[in-house]
């Protein structure tokens, strides 16, 4: 079975830095993208950034120059720098993997696989 452990999350002052780890394990045969979500209470999980196996990465608008996604694809294990936080980078942050073997849900092959989550908080 395939699980995505995120680690790294807490309590930052603005301006301050957390590095957030996503490891995944299981029976992997593969792994493609691998990213960031995050959600906010009353509001949409949206991405945060995301690397392809090859190293491409992509960021959302609000956060590019400050967070920084890199991978280790020995380790399976996604990370994400962020620098220069901000109170409305305050949120729930969802580590997700497009791999290989798919789950299947309710009868459909899924190849998304999240975390559980970890709780990031900026203050002011």
């Amino acid at each position: 079975q395939v699980q995505l452990v995120e680690s790294g999350g807490g309590l930052v002052q603005a301006g301050g830095s957390l590095r957030l780890s996503c490891a995944a394990s299981g029976s992997i045969f593969s792994i493609n993208a691998m990213g960031w979500y995050r959600q906010a209470p009353g509001k949409q999980r949206e991405l945060v950034a995301a690397i392809t196996s090859g190293g491409s990465t992509n960021y959302a608008d609000s956060v590019k120059g400050r967070f920084t996604i890199s991978r280790d694809n020995a380790k399976n294990t996604v990370y994400l720098q962020m620098n220069s936080l901000k109170p409305e980078d305050t949120a729930v942050y969802y580590c997700n993997a497009d791999l290989f073997p798919p789950r299947v849900v309710a009868g459909v092959l899924e190849y998304d696989y999240w975390g559980q989550g970890t709780q990031v908080t900026v203050s002011s």
